[in-house]
């Protein structure tokens, strides 16, 4: 498993995995499955847009995705 952090890209309106400077996971969308680090653990979930254009992660509660450890 690759790990890294989440990166909004404003040149896709999408969120991006960061693994090192140069490597980058190329975009999420929605339904796309991963771990996410919460509390010093990995939870399950996938990323999902609302109603109102607004990105989250199901069963996360995150005032800001950015930066978030993930792994996939």
């Amino acid at each position: 498993m690759k790990q890294g952090a989440l990166i909004f890209d404003e040149t896709t309106d999408r969120y991006d995995i960061r693994f090192d400077l140069a490597d980058y996971y190329g975009g999420l969308h929605c339904g796309e499955c991963f771990d996410v680090m919460i509390g010093g653990k990995w939870k399950p979930t996938r990323i999902e847009m609302n109603p109102e254009q607004e990105w989250y992660l199901v069963g996360v509660r995150a005032g800001d995705l950015n930066g978030l450890r993930v792994r996939l």
